[in-house]
Parts: C-alpha cells; sequence; structure tokens
C-alpha cells in the first residue's frame, strides 16, 4: 500500500489584520510544492471544535479541501478568507457547546465552563492532519501551546495589529495598521483644522500601548495616551489647551489606546468576557473627549478609528512578513520540528519555541519611547533599536 500523502492543517484566529490572506496563499502554494495536502479549518479553533465526525454532513462549512486554484486570488483582499472566532476549546461556556457534545462531556450543573481538548485531538486525527499551522495573537497561539504540551505537531505564525505577542518584534498586521491610522489623522486634519478644534482619536490597543505611539510619533500629533501610563486628564486637557493656541491654524490632536486609564481608573470595558478572560474595550476616547471639553471649553472631534485600522489590503511590509513566515512555517513543517513559532528577532528572521509566548508580556519600553510627564513619544536612543523601535 502507498504511504498516505502527509497532510497540513491551517487556521486563522482572533481579530482579522491585513496579511493574513496573502499568508495562507503562501502556506497553501508551497504546501503543493513539497508534497503537502492543505485542510482550510474554517473559524479558528471554533471549527475544531464544532465538527462532529460523526455526522456525515460535519464537513460542510467547517473543513475546506485547499489547493493552488481556490487561493489564487485570495491575497488580493485583506482579512481571512478562512473567516475567525476567538473560541478557546479548552474554556467553553455552558452556552457555547455544540448540541452534539452535551451528551457524553456537558454537565451545565457542574461548572462554568468545559475542556473538550480530547474532541479537539480527536478531530485533528480523524481529518489525518498531520501537522497544524495557527494563525493567531497571543490568546489563539496559547491554546496552540497547549495542543503542543498534548503532544500534537503545530508550528505557530504570530499577527496582531497590537504588536503584542511575547518573543517576536513584529507581528504580521501591524505595519498595516500603524499605516492606516496614520493616513486617517492626517485626513482629520482638515475638520480639526477647519472648525479649531481638538481632536481626540481612539485606536486598538488592549494592553500594549504601541500603536497609539508609533501612529502619533510618525504622524506628528501633539499627544499619546497608551496602555502602560495612567494619565491624569486635567493635566492632558490643560497640554491640549496649550497646543491648540500654538498652533497656527488654532486645533490640536491626541490619539488613544483602548486599553489606556485614568490615574486610579479603569480602563473603559462592557460585555460579557470571551473565552480568554477578555471583556470588550472601547469608549476610553468619549471619557476623554467629555473631560476636555467641560475643563477647556473647547468643541471636541472624537474619532474611533477601531475595525478600519485593520481593514482592507496589506501594506507591502505585512505583505513581505505574510509570505516570508508562512515560507518558514512550511520550512518547519517539512523538516519534522514542532512546537515553534516563526518571529522576527532584531531584524533577523527566526523561530522559538512556541512556550516563549506564556512567558513574559510585550509592552512600550516606557523608558526609552515616551514621556510620562508630557504624554508623547519621546524617542531617547534609536543606535541598536529595531526599525519598529521596540
Amino acid at each position: 500500500m502507498a504511504d498516505r500523502q502527509k497532510t497540513v492543517g491551517i487556521l486563522t484566529g482572533g481579530g482579522d489584520v491585513p496579511g493574513l490572506n496573502p499568508a495562507l496563499k503562501t502556506l497553501v502554494n508551497r504546501a503543493a510544492e513539497s508534497g503537502y495536502r492543505v485542510v482550510g479549518i474554517r473559524r479558528g479553533w471554533g471549527g475544531l471544535l464544532n465538527y462532529n465526525v460523526d455526522d456525515p454532513q460535519a464537513g460542510d462549512g467547517v473543513v475546506m479541501q485547499l489547493d493552488r486554484q481556490k487561493v489564487r486570488t485570495v491575497d488580493r483582499s485583506g482579512g481571512t478568507f478562512l473567516h475567525t472566532s476567538r473560541t478557546n476549546p479548552g474554556k467553553v461556556a455552558n452556552a457555547e457547546v455544540p448540541e452534539f457534545l452535551r451528551s457524553n462531556e456537558y454537565d451545565p450543573g457542574a461548572k462554568l465552563s468545559h475542556d473538550f481538548t480530547r474532541h479537539v485531538l480527536a478531530n485533528l486525527e480523524r481529518l489525518e492532519i498531520d501537522a497544524l499551522i495557527p494563525i493567531g495573537g497571543d490568546d489563539t497561539l496559547s491554546y496552540a501551546e497547549r495542543l503542543h504540551r498534548e503532544g500534537f505537531p503545530v508550528v505557530a505564525i504570530p499577527k496582531t495589529m497590537d504588536n503584542d505577542v511575547y518573543g517576536t518584534d513584529y507581528c504580521i498586521g501591524f505595519s498595516t495598521a500603524v499605516t492606516r491610522s496614520i493616513n486617517f489623522i492626517h485626513n482629520l486634519r482638515t475638520s480639526a483644522g477647519s472648525h479649531e478644534r481638538i481632536a481626540v482619536v481612539e485606536l486598538f490597543g488592549r494592553n500594549s500601548g504601541e500603536t497609539s505611539l508609533v501612529s502619533a510619533y510618525l504622524s506628528g500629533v501633539d499627544r499619546a495616551l497608551i496602555s502602560e501610563v495612567p494619565f491624569d486628564v486635567e493635566k492632558l486637557a490643560f497640554l491640549l489647551q496649550e497646543d491648540k493656541k500654538d498652533n497656527p491654524s488654532n486645533y490640536a490632536m491626541v490619539t488613544v489606546s483602548e486599553g489606556a486609564s485614568l490615574i486610579g481608573g479603569q480602563i473603559v470595558e462592557y460585555g460579557q468576557e470571551d473565552a480568554y478572560g477578555h471583556r470588550k474595550l472601547g469608549g476610553i476616547g468619549v471619557v476623554v473627549s467629555e473631560a476636555i471639553k467641560n475643563l477647556t471649553g473647547s468643541h471636541i472631534i472624537y474619532q474611533p478609528l477601531s475595525y478600519l485600522m485593520r481593514s482592507g489590503a496589506p501594506d507591502s511590509l505585512d505583505l513581505m512578513v505574510a509570505f516570508n513566515y508562512a515560507n518558514m512555517a512550511m520550512d518547519l513543517v517539512a523538516e519534522g520540528m514542532s512546537g515553534r513559532m516563526v518571529a522576527l528577532q532584531g531584524g533577523t528572521y527566526t523561530h522559538i519555541p512556541i512556550s516563549s509566548i506564556m512567558q513574559g508580556q510585550k509592552r512600550v519600553d516606557v523608558a526609552e519611547l515616551y514621556d510620562s510627564e508630557e504624554y508623547r513619544p519621546k524617542v531617547r536612543h534609536v543606535l541598536g533599536k529595531p526599525m519598529f523601535l521596540y
């Protein structure tokens, strides 16, 4: 009997970013060149949780056989054609347990969440997947690390517009998010100047303020609030009022990370926790806007960029990194390596143990890159820093 063709599974999890589709296309093409069969799993870890091998229709909408023709044009758009979710099969809330799993593993009276990792591993085996390549941020990849500990071969690719996966200088999606933000900020200057207002631009960034910091630095925004440094809103209002007076066009601008907080206050969250313990962020910009208006009497333009930051096609840097991360991931699979994450460190492509993502938190180096008194970027040293100053 001929040997079974080896199979690679790929999925995308968490928030979508520009660069995912180019990475997926590269993975499929490179796998085909190396003689691998490719299975795409839709909706991230949610696909593996909801896949029922005992149902004849189980594969509909969940599993896709991928080849060159199916991915031929996907790199021309943003997002992920495999779709995504924030599912964590190791922590499934009662309401999220698939109906077909409730009979044998579901006990709503016993606990608030359930671990269906055995089910996921069984599905991977029945789909004859020999290695899995998940693309995601620290939440998605934390479950990939769990599968690695369970003994399943995994090679991870980091993506997140926050650029906050520990162990790598760069994640797919960050450059485009910054580029989008800079363009929108510059466009907003026309209205801010025309109406002589203070513009508050809220950017994504839960725990890391890098998008706010870098976007403000490169666009010349007056002030920037980041997740790592709580701020005094009265002081901020005074600074922005002075910035407005000093500007011949009589306007000022400030960027705000969605995870920023007032001194002594909490970050602004709403909704239920997701499977990774996160509630939705957003609204700190409203708090800042209202406070500045009350303190200064100035009219405000409040503009949350949110999903616009990560929509649309990737820029050239994200294309480059997506292609190279995908090629490197398939190289590792072909070499029989697993439990790795592809990465950039010091401007050089490399790979590290996937367990590295659990060993720390990636945050803005405030002492080197931020003025906590003036609430603005302050790059104290460039020599020796990577391209994005991290």
